[in-house]
């Protein structure tokens, strides 16, 4: 494709879920890297596993769990979800995320799994790298270090059509290779400080970065609201019922009463944040709005279902699902 389009927010775990889900994130509920269940006041933190292996988190069925359901076997090296039982299934083949796993090692199993004896040999199977999107906050995207985690990655895949081949059977597989988000340059010199906006009394921050949620307190709704919603520099706000349609956002009961969206290369933090000791300020970021070319993530698709050479117009990731589902012959949700 040109291109592929994330989902809103343009953010890991929200997209990677959408692609194998084909929903929105509004509507499979993980829509944000962290976030409060206002039923259950749960947290949810994508990094933390104790808190992301609550089923409860998971709306809609991803692939691997119709797969499953559906007398194919599923394998997943890694893919936010894929850890969690879901629907009462997990996927027949999994591990728990590593991310001391080095590319090789992830695809040495995934061919590991593919030497199976039919009836556990995956059907669909799952490769999920974050070297690239790591490297592009730690260094920037345009960055020597940036070019290092294309290079590991692009090898791994190599070692991936290497080993299909040796197996005979990269002419009968088809893969399909796409990005979360793109990434823009950020920074330092680029922050929003939530203080000097709101008082910070009146709010709970459920989150802050390139999209900020807030809660105002009981009895602050007005003042909150008129210091939130005019106008300000480098993000604009909005309340949760007024985001923009395009965006398919703010219906679920996990997103915050009030949002506010960094600009490109901008991001809204607390003074509270920026005087933690360590505390370190990505300088590459992604989240923005999804229309933003930035943002732009990318889709490569080979094999037999395939027409050859064929570049297509940029399309909506939450297409993915559905094509993954004619490609392996499941009935999709």
């Amino acid at each position: 494709a040109q291109a592929m389009r994330p989902s809103f927010p343009s953010l890991t775990f929200p997209n990677h879920y959408t692609i194998v889900t084909g929903l929105y994130p509004d509507h499979h509920g993980i829509v944000d890297n962290r976030m409060v269940d206002p039923a259950s006041g749960k947290r949810f933190v994508y990094n933390d596993r104790s808190l992301t292996s609550d089923p409860i988190w998971w709306g809609g069925e991803p692939l691997w769990v119709s797969a499953e359901m559906q007398g194919k076997h599923a394998a997943t090296m890694f893919w936010p979800g894929s850890d969690v039982e879901i629907d009462g299934v997990r996927p027949e083949h999994w591990l728990p995320f590593d991310a001391n796993m080095s590319p090789r090692q992830r695809v040495d199993q995934a061919l590991a799994w593919l030497d199976l004896p039919t009836g556990q040999r995956p059907d669909f199977l799952t490769l999920y790298f974050e070297q690239t999107d790591h490297a592009g906050h730690w260094f920037g995207p345009t960055s020597a270090e940036e070019d290092a985690a294309l290079r590991e990655v692009d090898a791994a895949l190599g070692r991936l059509l290497d080993g299909l081949k040796l197996r005979g059977i990269f002419d009968s597989t088809n893969i399909v290779v796409v990005s979360d988000h793109g990434m823009t340059p950020a920074g330092p010199d680029k922050v929003v400080v939530l203080d000097k906006v709101v008082d910070m009394n009146d709010i709970d921050v459920i989150n802050s970065g390139v999209l900020a949620g807030i809660a105002p307190k009981p009895g602050h709704e007005e003042e909150v609201d008129a210091a939130i919603l005019k106008p300000n520099e480098h993000m604009r706000c909005w309340r949760k019922s007024a985001v923009p349609a395009r965006m398919h956002y703010g219906t679920n009961s996990r997103i915050p009463p009030l949002l506010c969206l960094a600009d490109d290369g901008w991001i809204i933090l607390t003074q509270k944040f920026l005087a933690r000791p360590g505390r370190h300020i990505s300088v590459g970021e992604h989240g923005y709005d999804n229309d933003d070319p930035s943002m732009r993530a990318l889709f490569v698709a080979h094999g037999p279902a395939f027409r050859r050479g064929l570049v297509v117009p940029e399309f909506d990731n939450i297409d993915v699902y559905a094509l993954l589902a004619h490609v392996l012959r499941v009935k999709p949700e």
